[in-house]
């Protein structure tokens, strides 16, 4: 007994007539996804380097957009019910060959058909429970793969504070090391300063000294100078002297 015909198997469909691809070509694909949920059939469209993907994809698109305008269905509780592909309008050329003959091509062409239906309450709880387990997982991947990224960053920057630090004791050592060069250096200049000093104030000193001591032997010698001349000047009489004895004298 043979299957329903194509036009009364139920469901949602959408068709795409006279695409210029032999039905062979698009059959290899059609097989992968039928009977698979929405989700995993566009998965497997878009891991599948054949160029039919592409143009399946497209069907299976407009099939689901179909039956969520017009028949009011979830898209996440469909899946692929029929998918099948007809031969369509071959076109034939001819080439030419060798000795007059002609060589002939065929371009063939199909009509793609693609049909979601509901999933049956057995298969909704199995394809849940199936997604929520892989919800948890990725979920738990996330949180690990979040938390490992956080490890990174916090040994990370753990690393770059103790580099910081590092660098700034370094700095902070170069800093004392050069303070205490410059108040080492100063004292130096302040030593050498003091001992100029204290060696200008002994040269000043003995130049006080020697002026000193010259100007006592001048004086000296003006002192001496000056008892000699003192010593040769004669001493004169005093006049009053000398009217007294004439007047007493002549008094008598």
């Amino acid at each position: 007994m043979t299957g329903p015909k194509t036009n009364e198997r139920p469901g949602t469909r959408a068709t795409l007539r006279g695409y210029h691809m032999s039905a062979s070509k698009a059959r290899v694909v059609l097989n992968l996804i039928r009977n698979e949920d929405v989700t995993t059939a566009r998965e497997i469209l878009a891991d599948t380097s054949r160029e039919a993907a592409d143009v399946i994809g497209k069907v299976l698109a407009s099939a689901v957009a179909n039956a969520v305008t017009n028949d009011g269905q979830n898209a996440e509780e469909l899946f692929v019910s029929a998918a099948f592909a007809d031969e369509g309008v071959t076109m034939k050329r001819f080439t030419p060959r060798a000795r007059g003959r002609a060589g002939k091509i065929l371009k063939r062409s199909c009509h793609i058909t693609v049909i979601v239906s509901r999933l049956d309450e057995e298969r909704l709880e199995l394809l849940r429970s199936a997604r929520n387990a892989q919800a948890a997982v990725s979920r738990t991947r996330r949180v690990a793969s979040s938390r490992r990224r956080a490890d990174q960053t916090a040994s990370l920057n753990k690393r770059e504070t103790a580099a910081e630090l590092a660098a700034q004791e370094a700095e902070n050592e170069t800093l004392e090391n050069e303070a205490n060069e410059t108040e080492s250096l100063e004292n130096e200049v302040s030593e050498t300063d003091v001992e100029q000093n204290e060696t200008e104030a002994a040269v000043i000193e003995t130049e006080d000294a020697d002026s000193e001591s010259e100007n006592e032997n001048v004086t000296d010698e003006a002192v001496d100078a000056t008892d000699d001349v003192v010593e040769e000047t004669p001493v004169a009489p005093a006049p009053d002297e000398t009217v007294s004895d004439d007047t007493t004298e002549e008094t008598n």
